[in-house]
């Protein structure tokens, strides 16, 4: 039988749209779209691109140290953007900086908008712990 861990920041949001940020089924962690929110769910850096990048891989973070996993065992990634090609380069500038050498599968989605206003980054990510850490 598989073994079933939630992780939840207890943020509005989660009881409203009926999530959890996280979900282990055994060795597999499946991570809800990350963006830049503190601990009580408000957006940080409105329409700041740079600045939502670096706190949503802080909270990516985050949810790793809660599983005792490591960036080196997220085996895929999906990017939402609002103006794709603007931040293009900024984000293949913080993807890098956030994975060194690891490079695990991802995918870069150009979006019109997301949940929040100003909100302009959000990512999702999968994540094996059988890796090596």
């Amino acid at each position: 039988m598989a073994t079933i861990d939630v992780f939840s920041y207890d943020v509005p949001a989660e009881s409203d749209f009926g999530y959890s940020q996280a979900i282990r089924s055994d060795e597999l962690i499946h991570v809800s779209g990350q963006l830049s929110f503190d601990e009580a769910g408000g957006l940080l850096h409105p329409g700041d691109f740079a600045a939502q990048l670096e706190q949503t891989y802080a909270n990516m973070d985050r949810i790793l140290d809660h599983y005792g996993a490591t960036r080196r065992q997220i085996v895929s990634q999906t990017l939402y953007l609002v103006n794709l090609r603007q931040n293009a380069a900024a984000t293949m500038e913080g993807n890098l900086r956030y994975f060194g050498d690891h490079r695990p599968a991802s995918t870069v989605v150009g979006i019109s908008e997301l949940a929040l206003p100003d909100q302009v980054v959000e990512i999702s990510f999968v994540v094996d712990t059988k890796l090596p850490a």
